[in-house]
């Protein structure tokens, strides 16, 4: 759902920041640095808030021809759900979360842990060229 479809007009960054912002915990440190690492995997990167209802702000989503991952602050971890992570290679073994699943794949962040930077930035790369090649 885009904003004009939930009933929110101010841009999609405007939102995301509002919802990093209501966590003031570790979470919006970690949820703000890997958004900062898609952008700068992808400058073209499109963000975008699905999913609003009355008792949730929505999901933030990152897309280029399709969803690249999804980003859901919980209690105790920042999840990044890629939507088509099952057909993704790990080499550097960043998945530790849905691993059972056909379709998704997660990386969890619990407090205090740091993903690699450069191995997240490939991995968004190869979701945008899995996304680019399923358009062909």
């Amino acid at each position: 759902m885009t904003g004009a479809q939930s009933g929110e007009s101010r841009p999609a960054s405007e939102r995301i920041d509002d919802i990093i912002a209501a966590l003031g915990d570790w979470r919006a440190e970690t949820l703000t640095r890997m958004r900062e690492l898609i952008h700068a995997a992808d400058p073209d990167v499109v963000e975008d808030v699905k999913w609003v209802k009355k008792n949730s702000p929505g999901t933030t989503t990152w897309s280029h021809n399709g969803i690249i991952c999804t980003g859901e602050p919980y209690k105790a971890v920042v999840k990044l759900t890629f939507a088509k992570g099952a057909s993704l290679a790990d080499p550097d073994g960043l998945f530790n979360a849905s691993l059972e699943g056909n379709t998704r794949r997660a990386i969890d962040i619990r407090e205090g842990e740091t993903v690699d930077a450069d191995a997240f930035k490939a991995l968004v790369r190869a979701a945008i060229e899995l996304n680019s090649d399923a358009r062909k």
